[in-house]
């Protein structure tokens, strides 16, 4: 009975991680719905009528809707990139939590403006302003949320928890055939997720890591105690405890007074802060999310060209990469490793682009004519469509979930904020570059678009997953090994000094204690 007992307690003991992961990993349904909804939302047929997209006589302006398209997805990306800067300097002051809480509460705001919003004349304006504002808020949201989980969960299983993240973000849309329900739904329903981690976030505990780096040690202690559901004199967490307060205590030795600059290109941190920025930039051109922003448009250049067609061929792309992402990180982000994983991951990509852009080639699409009923997908279009299923199934084993991981994995504690800050502003200004141009490139490009993607992932994004050190199962504090700011035996000695002062200090307590109890 004992045994079983302590078995069901080994299960559930990082419980409390994935609950805090599931509350804090809210604001990224935010990430991913509200980034997914803009293509969708410009596509509708009533969306393009009521902001005079097409004439009276049923004429699409092709370069106002790719106009209004780009800017409608890509005005979020911007005030994502200034909310990524700005949150460093908050999450360094007042914690995770809090500036979780707070961005959450500006996201709402600008969610509440773009759901209230009508026609012309002001319509557009207010969809821009509040998609600005939503986009500051999940900026930092999307900065701040991986450094928290990462910070928190424990080195056995941190890929698979902050891998969460990318599952989360693969929020599927909703379809509203007509009226201003076409952007009111959609845009309102930001708010149920925007609601749900503002509430959560009263439920959980403030990072560990985070209090230790501002002094708060016996604080830091009782939460990571909680976490593991265990004692705070338990020997694991008195041993993670250590580990973090030499890392803190080495770092702080270390940038004692160095300037900013110092501190962000000094020994190790450079090249971090170098893969935390290049990473996202390759993410970003790997074509991924030119298809997730514009699917229905994708699916129509490739052959679904009634816009009921484009609409399912997209939906089901959008379930075939949640349940890929789902099984990649629960059984095998800790299995294969980060490396391997995002270098098949490319390669696999980059095929599938080279294979779908041949097909476009010599089986292009019909032409349509808006007043003939569409023709059913043909057969390339069809096998075109499958390519991109099994394409994001690549996507969702490697460059979808594991950059986050990754970045989140590699920077100390006093700057984590700001390496994830770094990487996500990175994130968000491609992000912005890359859907700005995608509706230009599609018209231009044609099949070549699919060609450039392929080059990128086969090229670039293979190479680079060969070149950057594996991370997996060490833990955080072992990343000033593996970059190289402080030596393995270095470390060693921190940490035996450091459990040292604290079986002191420890043992001057208990004495006091002791002599307390005598003179009474």
């Amino acid at each position: 009975m004992a045994l079983g007992d302590a078995s069901k307690d080994a299960r559930f003991r990082n419980i409390r991680v994935y609950w805090l992961a599931f509350i804090v990993y809210w604001g990224i349904v935010l990430f991913g719905y509200d980034t997914g909804i803009g293509g969708g939302v410009v596509s509708a047929r009533y969306f393009q009528e009521a902001f005079h997209m097409i004439d009276a006589g049923g004429v699409k302006d092709q370069k106002k809707i790719d106009n209004v398209s780009g800017n409608v997805v890509a005005v979020l990306q911007a005030g994502a990139f200034f909310g990524a800067l700005s949150s460093a300097p908050v999450s360094s002051k007042i914690g995770r939590k809090y500036t979780l809480l707070g961005f959450s509460l500006i996201f709402s705001v600008g969610a509440i403006l773009t759901t209230v919003a009508s026609g012309p004349p002001h319509g557009l304006p207010l969809i821009y302003a509040g998609r600005v504002l939503a986009g500051y808020g999940i900026g930092a949201i999307s900065a701040v949320a991986p450094a928290y989980v990462s910070e928190c969960a424990p080195k056995e299983v941190r890929g698979r928890i902050t891998g969460l993240f990318q599952i989360m973000a693969n929020a599927i849309g909703v379809h509203v055939p007509t009226g201003v329900n076409v952007w009111r739904i959609p845009f309102g329903l930001q708010l149920v997720p925007a609601g749900i981690m503002a509430f959560g976030l009263l439920t959980i505990k403030e990072s560990p890591r985070w209090l230790a780096s501002v002094g708060k040690h016996e604080e830091a202690l009782k939460n990571l105690a909680y976490l593991r559901r265990t004692n705070t004199s338990d020997p694991g967490v008195l041993a993670e405890m250590a580990e973090i307060q030499a890392a803190i205590e080495e770092e702080n030795i270390a940038r004692a007074g160095v300037n900013w600059k110092e501190a962000f290109l000094g020994k190790g941190n450079s090249i971090r802060f170098f893969i935390a920025f290049f990473i996202f930039v390759l993410q970003q051109w790997a074509g991924q999310n030119s298809v997730n922003y514009y699917a229905p448009q994708i699916f129509a250049s490739i052959g679904y060209t009634s816009r009921k067609n484009s609409l399912l061929a997209s939906g089901v792309y959008g379930i075939v990469k949640v349940v890929a992402t789902a099984i990649f990180i629960f059984f095998g982000v800790e299995t294969l490793g980060r490396k391997l994983s995002l270098f098949i991951s490319a390669i696999g990509m980059g095929s599938l682009f080279f294979i779908i852009g041949a097909i476009l080639k010599t089986h292009p699409p019909p032409s349509t004519d808006p007043n003939v009923a569409a023709p059913a997908p043909s057969p390339a279009a069809q096998a075109m469509a499958g390519m991109l299923y099994i394409y994001v199934c690549f996507y969702s084993m490697g460059w979808g979930p594991l950059p986050w991981v990754y970045v989140s994995d590699i920077f100390p504690t006093r700057t984590r904020h700001y390496g994830l800050s770094t990487a996500s502003a990175s994130q968000w200004l491609w992000n912005f570059v890359v859907s700005k141009v995608t509706p230009q490139m599609l018209t231009n490009l044609g099949y070549k678009i699919f060609f450039m993607f392929g080059a990128v992932n086969i090229g670039a994004m293979g190479l680079f997953s060969l070149l950057i050190p594996e991370t997996k199962g060490r833990s955080l504090e072992e990343m000033d090994i593996i970059f190289g700011s402080v030596t393995a035996e270095a470390r060693n000695a921190n940490i035996e000094r450091q459990k040292a002062l604290d079986q002191h200090d420890a043992h001057s307590i208990k004495t006091d204690s002791v002599d307390r109890k005598e003179e009474a």
